[in-house]
């Protein structure tokens, strides 16, 4: 039996526990219900300038109490278009929301809301459950300006002749009406960056572009620019292609040429020298080809916004061509047809590991060695437009060295997949291998280059 006394004493202590669980609970829920906490208000907007249709992600958080309510306005000179008001109603016993995260993807069309181009603000008000304020919550507001702009850009091409042949360049010179992160010219499916700087009045832009050997008459070209906003626009001019023939050529694989090369691409491409030897250099002909392309574009995919170089190309002094552009070569090893290629560019053969000049002026882009064209010397002459050196036997010069006409950046050879000392020059505008007998030619460097750009110099500035 429990004497009386000891009843009491536990009554006693049951009593202080339940006050003291008691103040806990109610020290918790005031603690909640009194915090003091802002909602999170997130705003994923990729630019303040807007155009006709522009998607806006918002996120609202709070861990705490919950979200209240939601509240999105675009005001426009004191005009109030609501885009989302959501009320989350009070859930349990603690009468809390139970929606502590919300995501809006909200798609922003002024025409559907009564806003005109120009200055608007969109704000975000966001609060919560807590009993702050009255009971009306904790409540934060985000604010943006924005700029509506729902016009395209104007563009005005200002030179006048384009005429371009199949596999060749061409230059194209216009103004835009406003800034334009993107603009230049589309040929087919390629597009050739277009570029300010050269002018002293910076909306005038240079384009150069280049057609493949496929792209004959009939390809569309346009010059297109996309404004802040997204508007875009594109525009033709007048322009002419001329259709050209190119050479085709066998290339006929002898075993000493694969025993005397194949080692070199085993090393590099880790290649089982058991596998017969044809099979190893269709590996190299097709796959590594198409790789060592990839890395070329990489490089000339980034060149300086700067017009480095003047007049027509050097040629490689005292060569003589060995293979054109646009060759299109079968290779042939025992009479069988293996495989074929584009040959993108022109060898030049001379004396056994002769000086090769640069072209003309400009920044080394890349001194290496690229798989099959051996060691290789990229120039950036800038605008897009890049000139190749390949197989040299060395090289002199260093990555982002700048060279003239003129000056000797190595030594001819018989690098990579070459079967003799020879160099391979092609000719390279962004993306595209173009014909590098236009360069080389100043009666075409006048017409279709150097004659625009005066042109326009002369125009603009009386």
């Amino acid at each position: 039996m429990v004497s009386k006394e000891k009843r009491h004493k536990m009554l006693f202590w049951l009593k202080i526990l339940v006050c003291f669980i008691a103040v806990i609970f109610v020290s918790s829920i005031l603690f909640l219900r009194l915090e003091s906490k802002n909602p999170n208000i997130g705003l994923k907007l990729d630019s303040t300038i807007l155009g006709k249709v522009q998607e806006i992600e918002i996120t609202v958080s709070d861990i705490r109490s919950g979200i209240r309510k939601i509240q999105i306005v675009l005001t426009q000179e004191g005009k109030k278009s609501f885009l989302l008001e959501k009320d989350y109603p009070a859930q349990g016993l603690l009468r809390i929301s139970a929606m502590k995260k919300a995501r809006f993807k909200i798609k922003l069309e002024p025409s559907e809301h009564g806003i005109s181009d120009g200055k608007a603000v969109l704000s975000i008000v966001a609060s919560d459950y807590s009993w702050r304020r009255w009971g009306q919550g904790n409540q934060v507001a985000l604010e943006r300006q924005v700029l509506f702009d729902t016009q395209p850009p104007e563009v005005v091409v200002i030179s006048r002749q384009h005429n371009v042949n199949q596999g060749g360049a061409g230059l194209v010179i216009y103004t835009l009406s406003e800034t334009c992160p993107s603009n230049g010219v589309r040929v087919g499916e390629n597009f050739f960056p277009g570029y300010a700087g050269y002018f002293e009045d910076t909306n005038i832009f240079l384009a150069f572009f280049g057609l493949t050997h496929e792209q004959g008459p009939g390809t569309s070209l346009s010059v297109q620019a996309t404004d802040q906003a997204g508007n875009s626009v594109q525009a033709g001019f007048y322009h002419h292609i001329n259709k050209r023939r190119f050479r085709k050529d066998n290339i006929n694989l002898s075993d000493n040429f694969l025993k005397m090369k194949m080692p070199e691409f085993d090393n590099l491409l880790r290649l089982d020298p058991a596998v017969p030897v044809i099979e190893r250099f269709l590996k190299v002909n097709k796959d590594l080809r198409h790789s060592n392309y990839e890395d070329i574009m990489a490089i000339t995919r980034h060149t300086d916004a700067k017009l480095y170089w003047r007049g027509e190309f050097m040629r490689f002094p005292n060569s003589a061509n060995r293979a054109g552009y646009a060759d299109y070569r079968t290779y042939k090893y025992k009479g069988r047809e293996i495989d074929h290629q584009t040959h993108l560019g022109i060898d030049l053969a001379s004396l056994a590991h002769s000086p090769v000049p640069a072209a003309n002026n400009g920044r080394i882009a890349f001194a290496g060695s690229i798989g099959i064209y051996g060691k290789t010397v990229l120039i950036d002459h800038g605008f897009g437009l890049f000139s190749m050196y390949s197989h040299l036997n060395s090289f002199q010069v260093q990555k982002d060295q700048m060279v003239n006409t003129g000056d000797t950046i190595g030594n001819s050879g018989s690098t990579g997949l070459a079967g003799g000392d020879h160099l391979h020059f092609s000719i390279i505008i962004q993306n595209i291998f173009v014909n590098p007998k236009e360069w080389w030619d100043p009666a075409w460097i006048k017409n279709n280059i150097s004659a625009k750009i005066e042109s326009v110099k002369n125009s603009w500035n009386e």
